[in-house]
């Protein structure tokens, strides 16, 4: 199973991934997944990832 968002792969990214969600507005979580919002791509976290795969508002 791949782990491309874990440790070893984000050490290059700036604060090792970590940021403020622009979906969500949380602080210091990892913001790994590319979306399209709002018509332009954003990276945002795990859990808003999933609620708009699964058609849910964030």
């Amino acid at each position: 199973m791949s782990k491309a968002h874990r440790g070893k792969g984000i050490r290059e990214l700036p604060a090792h991934g970590r940021g403020t969600c622009p979906v969500c507005k949380r602080a210091a979580v990892k913001i790994l997944y590319e979306q399209e919002v709002n018509g332009e791509k954003v990276k945002i976290c795990k859990v808003c990832k999933a609620a708009l795969k699964h058609g849910k508002a964030v």
